[in-house]
């Protein structure tokens, strides 16, 4: 179902609660909305839905990928950008980095590894600084 976007800065600035399994509803509820604002939103958290689960949605090259409890184990090539986000006015700069390893879970909870680079890599940390309640 497509989820009302959490504005409030003192919500998204909470660090986000382990997902499992169980949160499955919450996953598909985070792609429906994004694929609802896909004209203006290249990801989202689940916390920008007011549900403050480490899970994650984005638009990566080969379609849409929900992440569970990503975290970044690597980073290489470190640049300076400017973003903009659906739940904050404005766009703010950042340092963001060209490659990044992530490990997650799959919404069923299987363990995976992936490497991301470029648009994709810089979406993921945007998305993963919002599970960490870190506001860009």
């Amino acid at each position: 179902m497509i989820q009302p976007i959490v504005h409030d800065p003192l919500f998204l600035a909470q660090k986000s609660a382990r997902a499992t399994p169980a949160d499955a509803d919450t996953a598909r509820d985070l792609l429906e909305t994004l694929t609802s604002h896909a004209d203006g939103c290249v990801g989202m958290a689940a916390n920008m839905i007011g549900v403050a689960k480490r899970i994650i949605a984005v638009e990566a090259e080969d379609g849409y990928l929900v992440l569970f409890n990503p975290v970044i184990l690597k980073k290489s090539g470190p640049y300076n950008t400017e973003e903009g986000c659906l739940s904050l006015e404005g766009v703010r700069p950042t340092r963001r980095w060209k490659s990044i390893k992530v490990q997650y879970e799959t919404a069923d909870g299987k363990p995976r590894i992936r490497t991301f680079t470029g648009w994709t890599a810089q979406i993921i940390q945007h998305e993963i600084d919002h599970c960490d309640g870190i506001l860009i």
